[in-house]
């Protein structure tokens, strides 16, 4: 049923948090993982420095974004997981959503907040923006 998962990561433990879920879903239907990283750089308009700086912090985000994903691949290849990376810039629900589309991933497994009420309305939720957005069926995982 599910021959491409995608898996978008940023670093953090809340979004590793899906990794299980996506791994044993993947391995029981002999299924790829497809990481997805978006790198969130700097505005160079919104930046008031040279521009020189502002190349240097980006790719410097990059580059740390890319040696991420390199180690979270090597573990799950070594578990016997067929995986693959991409790498985006721009907004991130919008990255999700058109990363799904250009790899015709089956599903999006990717771990949310669960943020409610005020801290909802004041942070929003990329998650749900994918759901909204989203073509394909979307798994979320709450790290808890």
């Amino acid at each position: 049923m599910y021959k491409k998962i995608l898996v978008p990561l940023d670093g953090t433990p809340l979004a590793e948090a899906a990794l299980p879920h996506a791994q044993a879903l993947a391995k029981s239907e002999g299924a790829e993982l497809v990481l997805l990283r978006v790198a969130v750089t700097p505005d160079p308009n919104f930046y008031h420095r040279d521009e020189g700086e502002c190349r240097m912090i980006s790719d410097s985000i990059k580059k740390e974004a890319l040696e991420y994903m390199e180690t979270e691949v090597s573990k799950l290849r070594k578990e016997g997981v067929k995986v693959a990376v991409l790498m985006r810039d721009g907004s991130i629900p919008d990255a999700i959503v058109e990363a799904a589309e250009e790899t015709h991933a089956d599903v999006i497994a990717m771990s949310t907040h669960g943020r409610v009420g005020v801290q909802r309305l004041l942070k929003g939720s990329v998650a749900e923006e994918v759901v909204h957005a989203s073509r394909i069926p979307v798994l979320l995982i709450h790290p808890n």
